[in-house]
Parts: C-alpha cells; sequence; structure tokens
C-alpha cells in the first residue's frame, strides 16, 4: 500500500501548534488557591466580662493622729467627778463604770503625785496623777505615745488648776463642774487630741464664760449655777 504523502501549508500548522499548546497549558495550570482551601468560617472572639488587669499603686500609709479613749476625774474613793469616754471600748454604763472602779483600785496604793505615772491595764496605757482628793487619769491605746499621754494628763491637771484657782479638790470641783466639763471639751473631739497646753485651756474655757452672754444667758446661767452648788453641798454630806 502506498502512503500518500499529506502537505500541510504552513498556515494550518502553526493553528494546530497553537491550539495543542493551549490545550496544554489549559491542562497543565494548577488549580486556583482559593479553590483548595475550606470556606473560611466566622471566628467568634470571646471578651472576658471583667476589666483587664492593672497594676495599681499601694495606698500612701495614712499618719493617725493622736487619740485617747477617755479622760477621768475621780475622788479619793474611786467616784466620778468628771468623765468623757470617746471609745465604744465601754458600750454601756455599767462597763464604763466597772472599768472606772477597776483602774482606780489598781492605782490607788500607788505613790503618785504631781507627775505622771505609767500602767497597763486591760491592753490599754493609763497614765494618772493624784492632787489633793482628786485622782486624774488619762487613757489610751496600747499603740499610743505614752508621752502624748502623759501631755495630756498634764494639761488637764494645769488648766483645772488655774480655772480652780490653784484650789484643786472635789469640792471646788464640783461647784465649778460646768467649767471642768468645757475643759475637756477643748482639750479632746472625739477622742482626737486638740491642745494640751494648760493655760491655753484654760483662756479658751473662761473665752465661754460670762463675758460674752447676754443678760438671758447670764440669767439662766446662775440659776444652773446655784442648783450645781445645792448639789455639790448634798453630795458632800
Amino acid at each position: 500500500m502506498q502512503l500518500t504523502p499529506i502537505s500541510m501549508k504552513g498556515e494550518q500548522m502553526r493553528t494546530m501548534s497553537t491550539n495543542k499548546l493551549s490545550a496544554i497549558v489549559r491542562t497543565a495550570s494548577p488549580t486556583p488557591f482559593s479553590a483548595v482551601l475550606p470556606p473560611a468560617t466566622p471566628t467568634t472572639v470571646a471578651l472576658s466580662s471583667h476589666p483587664p488587669h492593672r497594676r495599681t499603686r499601694p495606698p500612701l500609709a495614712m499618719e493617725t493622729c493622736p487619740s485617747v479613749k477617755n479622760i477621768l476625774l475621780l475622788d479619793s474613793e474611786g467616784k466620778r467627778v468628771a468623765v468623757k469616754y470617746y471609745s465604744d471600748d465601754w458600750p454601756t454604763l455599767s462597763a464604763k463604770l466597772a472599768f472606772e472602779k477597776s483602774v482606780f483600785a489598781k492605782t490607788q496604793k500607788a505613790n503618785a503625785g504631781t507627775e505622771a505615772e505609767i500602767v497597763m491595764f486591760d491592753g490599754q496605757i493609763v497614765v494618772y496623777k493624784f492632787i489633793q482628793d482628786l485622782h486624774f487619769f488619762v487613757t489610751g491605746g496600747e499603740e499610743e505615745n505614752e508621752l502624748i499621754l502623759a501631755s495630756v494628763l498634764q494639761g488637764f491637771s494645769d488648766a483645772v488648776d488655774r480655772l480652780l484657782k490653784n484650789m484643786v479638790d472635789k469640792r471646788t470641783a464640783l461647784e465649778n463642774l460646768d467649767l471642768i466639763l468645757l475643759c475637756l471639751d477643748e482639750i479632746v473631739d472625739g477622742g482626737i487630741v486638740l491642745e494640751t497646753e494648760g493655760r491655753e485651756i484654760a483662756e479658751k474655757v473662761t473665752g465661754h464664760g460670762l463675758e460674752s452672754a447676754s443678760s438671758a444667758e447670764q440669767t439662766l446661767v446662775n440659776a444652773l449655777t446655784q442648783a450645781r452648788e445645792h448639789l455639790a453641798k448634798s453630795l458632800l454630806m
């Protein structure tokens, strides 16, 4: 059998070559990257309900003011003349009276004089001194400075001495009880020490006296003074 050669024109050969090349390129083209990856799923980010931790500076230490828990003025038998409490350590009257009785019994045999003495009693610091038949006490917490408590005691006794005109005894104290109570108010307010200088305390107390009072106030003060003197006489009988 005789083969008949097929002759093709140049244009036909170029067309066929181009078609084959296109087919090869289409076959060899890589799969698009998006087709390989699985479809993206939305991601939910859970936000914490707690605020982010922030490092805070420790608070600065606050200075505490000098303070006292009570000031007592008792007679030579341990009975009240004038007292002021500034602490809830003794919430009832019976608790206060029991403390006064105990602290008096603790100190009555001491050779205390005009100089302040210090004793630890029932977890408290008690400074005290005796003048005539009056016993002066100032009580503070066990962490309180003894020198500050002693200065409060000294200021109180000095002011009383000035107000009573150097006649520091139970009878004169009862006759001038209002001045002594004002004296306590000038020394301490809510347990915070305000003044420890006896002269300053006495001057502040006398500033509340009759000089600045109206006539109506003077009449009321005179009536109270007479009632106070009558009460003092009845107590001393």
